[in-house]
């Protein structure tokens, strides 16, 4: 398969300029800019009080700020990428050119994880300079290996959404779809993983296989784990995956984010080809 990467970057720059006239990517990134900022103030309050830093503080305090509203990012502007272009016609026109569907795929996952990295270095960015400025750079290299789970982290997320979006056809039905996978994920998943363990009666080593199902539990481990050295927080899972895979365990973990988003590509792609632009 011959592959014009000059046809990838061209549908990359117009993601890229279609996510700054979207609505709801700049919704998100307001948003998140807010959130960040406001969590790092909060994370300085006991800076002074408790003598505790102030990077390593605002990290802990951002995961579950992250596990809800990055998700949603991803899913949803990745849900809007294939279907929303299929139902207006523009895709036909974009694949009448002389551009593959494997080029039309990558250069969209390109041109929005890019958008959304831009939006996590804006909210990151000014949270980071504020604890800089007013707390010391202390712990500053664990926050930025917290920037970069939480990319890769919305990189998961972006490919099932663009996977939604490549198998329905209606916008509107995508986009539902991906809010739902997002409220399932979130939500149900400690819930179902608590409900599954009692019902059928599972061990802590199938406990903690069906967690790396969910690259959220993934991404809480891993960010747990590089702010305490260990994961006696999480209970009797936690203290096995440490136990069993040690400092491999970190290895496993950003593994599994590198492996979904591109196998999510890969059968986007597949079922892309399928479906066609109609």
């Amino acid at each position: 398969m011959n592959i014009d990467f000059k046809n990838i970057n061209l549908i990359a720059q117009k993601e890229i300029l279609s996510s700054f006239r979207n609505k709801w990517f700049l919704l998100y990134t307001i948003v998140f800019a807010a959130l960040s900022l406001a969590l790092s103030l909060i994370g300085l309050s006991g800076l002074e009080t408790y003598g505790v830093s102030g990077f390593g503080r605002t990290t802990a305090s951002l995961i579950n700020m992250i596990l809800l509203f990055v998700p949603l990012m991803g899913l949803t502007l990745g849900a809007m990428s294939i279907a929303y272009e299929r139902e207006r016609g523009t895709l036909l026109y974009i694949l009448s050119q002389p551009v593959s569907y494997f080029e039309v795929v990558i250069g969209k996952f390109l041109g929005l994880a890019l958008s959304i990295l831009g939006s996590l270095i804006l909210g990151f960015g000014l949270s980071g300079f504020v604890i800089a400025y007013k707390g010391g750079s202390a712990d500053a290299a664990g926050y930025l290996y917290f920037i970069f789970l939480t990319f890769l982290l919305a990189l998961s997320n972006l490919a099932a959404g663009m996977f939604i979006s490549g198998y329905f056809k209606k916008y509107d039905t995508a986009l539902g779809v991906s809010i739902f996978t997002w409220l399932f994920l979130v939500i149900f998943s400690d819930l179902g993983i608590i409900g599954t363990s009692f019902l059928v009666n599972l061990n802590i080593n199938q406990v903690f296989i069906l967690s790396l199902l969910n690259p959220l539990q993934v991404f809480k481990i891993s960010a747990i784990y590089s702010l305490r050295d260990n994961l006696e927080l999480l209970g009797p899972v936690g203290i096995y995956a440490v136990r069993s895979f040690g400092t491999g365990l970190q290895f496993l973990l950003i593994g599994i984010l590198i492996i979904v988003p591109t196998g999510l590509i890969f059968f986007t792609n597949k079922l892309f080809k399928k479906r066609g632009a109609v």
